[in-house]
């Protein structure tokens, strides 16, 4: 049995509709015209787009060009779509064509059918509520969908800073637990000079702190907004009092400070923001990355790779070898890695694409960025509780690498010279003995000079 269908009209004509959706015609024109990914919109994108519709009735009341009525109906409306209700309503691909346009009607339908329900009135009559007339009022989906795809961003990324921070204080934490094992450090994978394995740790929580300053200041741009320009900039159809107190309305239901552009022409067209937002992104998803490399590397073995590091065990490593345990965590974030680094291309080939007015592909924009940020805050949170917390130090195998290592010959060449230590390390190579050993063998140093040096 068929479920009921109810028949609404836009410009383009007349379609059925499912009778109990709150959804419209125009988002079930773009339902059908966008099969892309499969996937629904972000929730939190959702949420703030209601927020934003919320917030211009509010300014629409203030002005008197709604009534109370409508815009009790309409706030009412918006908070069930903020709590997560209708979310099976939000039918439209993340990916869509009209630069946002299908989402923002989507949005528009979702609220106005609910409005009028809520004044006694049927859905898809929009005799009481009209989702352009009134949900819409002053907005264009040019202002209103990048405006939601920046407080997107930012609570996206409120998340993201929280799991580094985690991250942050769980390497200092092994940085200070590692303070007094001495290890070889190593360039081009071939032995250096002698270092702490705490000094590695606090190395990584360092490129952590940076990489959280970086992503800070490129979001601190998504405070700026285009709300109140409309469609290009000139703020055509939008009162002057709703250009003026828009922005600050919006900030007080967001709980956080949004400020109008100066230029909204620029601020309408133009997405390089989300470019820098995705590239500080993706310099965080590399360093985590290299820093996982690392941790493979540290840990490698059991027995045939340089083990001085213990990695949690989480899962078998092989349906055909016994006992063996890979490093999956550090896999992933790499894999999740790789995923933001692609989503960087798309982000940036997607803003340059822009013409004249208006950039018409901010959708793919912000599917990539909200998909990167989750990798990211997913990766990290892994990291954190997975591996980092319960990583263990060889300490004895540490040392005895370090003493077997000729990159301790680098210390003697104040005291030796440059070639005489070369030679020393040399014959280390070659005969499989120790430096310390060659050292006093030669009489060049005493014991306990040469102990006080190698510490």
């Amino acid at each position: 049995m068929k479920d009921s269908r109810r028949i609404e009209a836009d410009s383009i004509g007349s379609l059925a509709v499912p009778a109990k959706a709150y959804y419209g015609v125009q988002a079930e024109r773009a339902s059908q015209n966008f099969k892309i990914t499969g996937l629904k919109m972000s929730p939190e994108f959702l949420s703030n787009l209601a927020l934003i519709k919320k917030a211009a009735a509010m300014i629409n009341h203030e002005i008197g060009l709604i009534d109370s009525d409508q815009a009790r109906a309409i706030e009412q409306a918006c908070d069930e779509v903020i709590d997560g209700k209708f979310s099976e309503d939000f039918i439209v691909d993340p990916v869509q064509g009209g630069a946002g346009t299908s989402a923002n009607m989507n949005m528009n339908e979702v609220i106005a059918n609910r409005a009028n329900e809520i004044l006694g009135g049927e859905k898809g009559k929009y005799d009481l509520v009209h989702p352009n007339d009134n949900v819409n009022m002053a907005q264009s989906t040019n202002d209103t969908i990048p405006t939601a795809g920046k407080m997107t961003t930012i609570v996206l990324a409120e998340k993201l800073d929280a799991e580094l921070t985690r991250l942050e204080y769980a390497l200092k934490e092994k940085a200070a637990d590692f303070k007094d094992i001495i290890k070889m450090g190593r360039t081009q994978l071939q032995d250096a000079v002698p270092m702490t394995l705490g000094d590695s740790f606090h190395g990584y929580a360092s490129m952590v702190v940076r990489c959280k300053k970086r992503l800070a200041k490129a979001v601190a741009e998504m405070h700026v907004i285009n709300l109140g320009g409309t469609a290009i900039g000139t703020g055509i159809n939008a009162s002057q009092f709703y250009e003026d107190h828009i922005a600050d309305q919006l900030s007080e239901l967001f709980g956080r400070k949004m400020v109008q552009a100066d230029d909204l022409f620029d601020a309408t067209e133009n997405l390089d923001s989300f470019v820098e937002v995705s590239g500080a992104l993706k310099a965080l998803a590399i360093s985590l990355s290299k820093m996982s490399n690392d941790l493979r590397l540290l840990s490698s073995g059991p027995r045939c790779g340089l083990s001085e590091i213990n990695l949690p065990a989480k899962q078998n490593g092989s349906s055909i070898m016994p006992g063996k345990i890979n490093p999956v965590i550090p896999e992933v974030v790499s894999q999740a890695a790789f995923l933001v680094c692609g989503h960087d291309t798309t982000i940036t080939m997607a803003a340059e694409a822009g013409q004249l007015e208006l950039n018409a592909f901010e959708p793919v924009v912000f599917y990539q960025l909200f998909e990167s940020f989750r990798a990211m805050t997913g990766a990290v949170d892994t990291l954190v509780t997975n591996c980092i917390t319960g990583i263990t130090a060889n300490k004895d195998h540490c040392r005895q690498l370090k003493e077997s290592s000729v990159g301790i010959a680098t210390v003697l060449c104040p005291y030796l010279g440059y070639q005489e230590s070369a030679k020393i390390a040399k014959r280390a190579l070659r005969e499989r003995r120790s430096v310390r050993e060659l050292v006093l063998e030669q009489h060049l140093m005493s014991p306990d000079q040469l102990d006080i040096l190698l510490k």
